[in-house]
């Protein structure tokens, strides 16, 4: 039961704006780290700042993607990864190293992530929204902070 995992908050389409990652080994948390990051331009859509509730004023002096990537490539480089929803945060993280002229395969990650959607839709849980699975497998949660959601995340994999 070893893997990472990460949940991205978005400014707009697939620019994060937050990183949230947690780091376990043989069934233990022992790493989690967190960071707001400054999206191209500063710029956000108001409907993501009404799920997360992140403004441009709050990653005006924030480190860009490039800037906080060392960081997440030592917590995600030659692991499993595992993400609620994977397609959308890992289509965050490769077309943000993309826009920074990053090399995804230098990763060495699996092309497609371990989903705890897809683990708990097959249980029979619907919706599979992360707050629904937290409630129904009472995991404490701070939706759409992406620290509270990757460990959120990790809970519901080791349960799995």
């Amino acid at each position: 039961m070893t893997f990472t995992a990460i949940d991205f908050e978005t400014a707009t389409a697939y620019h994060p704006c937050s990183v949230g990652i947690v780091t376990v080994e043989n069934g233990v948390i022992v790493d989690e780290f967190v960071t707001l990051i400054k999206p191209p331009k500063n710029e956000y859509s108001p409907y993501t700042i009404a799920v997360h509730g992140i403004y441009p004023r709050d990653t005006m002096n924030a480190k860009t993607f490039s800037q906080v990537y060392p960081e997440i490539q030592k917590r995600l480089e030659n692991r499993v990864v595992v993400a609620h929803n994977e397609s959308f945060d890992r289509n965050v993280l490769a077309k943000s190293m993309a826009l920074y002229g990053l090399n995804y395969a230098d990763l060495n990650i699996a092309s497609r992530w371990e989903c705890t959607v897809k683990i708990y839709k097959s249980k029979g849980i619907v919706p599979t929204k992360l707050s629904d699975c937290c409630r129904e497998m009472n995991i404490k949660l701070n939706h759409h902070e992406a620290l509270s959601d990757a460990r959120a995340c990790a809970k519901l994999y080791m349960l799995r």
